[in-house]
């Protein structure tokens, strides 16, 4: 065993040693004094910074969460000789063991924070460090589910060839809440990570010579960048990148990027033909962890070179918005999925955007969806609170497809809402253009009506009768019911529509029909009601159905009583009326008859006797 590992291990036995006389020493002070617990605290001893360290050390403490993974960062500087092949792990060790009194006895109390598991104390290979360098590590350990919240100082074992080994420390603090990814994310939320060609001259290259030069990238952050990429855009066209793409890669790549570090990512660039005189912006884009377990996370940014190759036709002069020339983006077309859009539902808006120049690129793209608002109030609403999207470049007439989920207010009136989209980009000769274009969103509302109570009047009527119904129908939504339509059918009525008109928000139309039984009622009485209506298109609308109880019976007609129990049942005696009136009748009109006949005899009598006297006279 090294010299170095046997002496660190005789001198944390002796501090174990001290901690438990300490501890036994406590011991029996709590013992004397009746009514106060032991203080134990499984940091004592074990969390004092770990300044005296021979090759590590941190600006940040790792963090890490109870029952997860974490990764415990760190940089190793070989000091006074080259580490090769060098080995890291955590170290062994039962420093965070503690004597306890449970119960009745004492107890070895291990408060080691993390899982003890066949990977644990396994080394991990970093490669080669020289004498003077720096080299960033990170080894992962899965914490206990019980580890007490607070700082830890781990042990860490470094070998390498040789014979070298050493023993450091990194306090790590240990949380049981999810402070960790807040961290992260608020590590994100203060800007970029990176700062592009820091303390560097601008390139400058002469066609057609090759040019060499390096971009510098520096960590300016507190946390280590792990599994960095470097990636360099390119561009066919002439007016944008000036160098000849000769790769079919120009990714440069860092196993880890920690605080404070810069690396230099190399390039040689053939500088094309047909490149102008002038500064060409060339945009990178860099993806990093925060861990190695961790999200990707991307950064962008640009570096400027110089080329003198031929002059443009047309110098720029001062600038003059009026003078540059900038690309035309536009909105080619939009829809949303669903199509029609419903206040208080989700959709998402879909746009194809287009730049409409023809010669004139944009780059750099960012599009800011901005709702109207009523009342102060925005129309349409993101999980996020905003929603800005990214769009790296479009070329003369390309299009391209960008996607925003939103949520359409519950309480706006049904109308088109507008949503503003404001363009910031990039062009040759004109750098953070501005525009803005807005879409129109119509926005529906659900149609809701309700019914007042049912009143029908009889409630049983025979086949033929008619009956009387009568109700209200509320209009409770925020849209007008068009040509409202009430139908009555049955087996046992005839079909009846009842036509009610437009119905206001907030307003009620009244229902009057009359129904007629054509049939006996054969079931339970109930008779559909069916309400319809149209919308301000004039499509029919899902109908809303209600009921009610109608009975029809059949007339019975009049009958004798029959025979009870097998006895005759007397007839009524008819009246005096009812018995003579034939005779009465009869007998009247033959009176009348002989006084007609008696009446014209003496009249004929009257008449001859006065003839007689006449003859008489004239005898005379």
């Amino acid at each position: 065993m090294n010299s170095r590992v046997k002496a660190w291990l005789r001198e944390r036995a002796g501090r174990l040693c001290a901690a438990v006389s300490v501890l036994l020493a406590a011991v029996c002070i709590t013992a004397a004094l009746p009514g106060r617990a032991m203080a134990s605290d499984y940091r004592l001893g074990y969390s004092t910074e770990p300044s005296n360290n021979d090759y590590i050390f941190t600006t940040k403490s790792p963090r890490g969460n109870v029952g997860k993974s974490m990764n415990i960062s760190f940089r190793v500087r070989a000091t006074d000789e080259d580490m090769n092949n060098l080995q890291v792990s955590l170290a062994e060790t039962g420093d965070f063991q503690q004597i306890e009194e449970r119960g009745e006895g004492d107890y070895m109390v291990d408060y080691y924070p993390f899982e003890i598991l066949e990977t644990t104390f396994v080394p991990k290979n970093v490669g080669n460090v020289k004498k003077g360098n720096v080299k960033s590590v990170s080894i992962s350990a899965r914490v206990r589910r019980d580890a007490l919240q607070g700082y830890y100082s781990i042990p860490i074992l470094l070998e390498w060839d040789g014979g070298g080994s050493d023993i450091d420390y990194v306090n790590v603090w240990i949380s049981t809440s999810s402070d960790t990814s807040q961290d992260e994310e608020e590590d994100l939320k203060e800007g970029n990570y990176f700062v592009i060609g820091e303390n560097q001259a601008t390139p400058r290259g002469v066609y057609p010579n090759v040019v060499n030069f390096g971009v510098n990238f520096r960590n300016k952050r507190e946390t280590t960048a792990q599994d960095v990429t470097i990636h360099m855009g390119l561009s066919e066209d002439d007016t944008k990148f000036p160098f000849e793409i000769n790769e079919g890669n120009y990714d440069r790549t860092y196993a880890r990027v920690a605080n404070g570090e810069t690396v230099t990512a190399s390039y040689s660039m053939a500088i094309r033909k047909d490149s102008y005189t002038g500064y060409y912006p060339i945009p990178f884009t860099i993806t990093f962890r925060l861990s190695s377990e961790g999200d990707l996370h991307t950064e962008e940014g640009t570096f400027y070179v110089h080329v003198t190759s031929k002059d443009k036709e047309d110098d720029l002069r001062d600038f003059d918005a009026n003078d540059r020339t900038r690309a035309r983006l536009i909105v080619d077309s939009y829809y949303t999925i669903p199509e029609e859009v419903y206040a208080g539902d989700e959709f998402e808006l879909v746009l194809n955007m287009k730049n409409a120049s023809s010669d004139v690129p944009a780059s750099n793209i960012l599009f800011n969806l901005e709702s109207e608002k009523v009342s102060d109030s925005a129309v349409f609403t993101t999980e996020s609170g905003t929603s800005s999207l990214v769009v790296n470049s479009l070329s003369p007439g390309q299009t391209t497809e960008v996607r925003a989920k939103f949520t359409a207010r519950a309480g706006v009136d049904q109308r088109s809402y507008g949503i503003t989209v404001k363009e910031k980009y990039d062009s040759p000769e004109f750098k953070n253009a501005e525009e803005s274009i807005v879409v129109d969103i119509p926005v529906k509302q659900y149609a809701r009506l309700s019914t007042s109570n049912i009143d029908v009047m009889p409630d049983s009527i025979t086949v033929g009768g008619e009956s009387n119904v009568m109700f209200g129908i509320n209009n409770t939504g925020k849209v007008i019911l068009y040509n409202v339509t009430v139908s009555f059918a049955g087996d046992s009525i005839r079909p009846v529509d009842s036509y009610v008109g437009n119905i206001k928000p907030g307003e009620t139309g009244n229902v009057d029909a009359m129904l007629m039984g054509t049939a006996a009622t054969m079931d339970d009485g109930i008779i559909p009601i069916t309400i319809s209506y149209e919308d301000e298109n004039g499509n029919a609308c899902e109908p809303v159905t209600r009921e009610m109880t109608l009975f029809v019976t059949e007339e019975m007609p009049q009958e004798w009583d029959v025979p009870v129990d097998g006895e005759a049942v007397m007839e009524e005696e008819p009246s005096f009326w009812d018995r003579y009136k034939f005779v009465i009748l009869g007998g009247g009109g033959l009176c009348l008859a002989a006084a007609a006949v008696f009446a014209i005899r003496l009249r004929k009598k009257k008449k001859a006797s006065g003839e007689e006297e006449e003859i008489e006279d004239e005898d005379i």
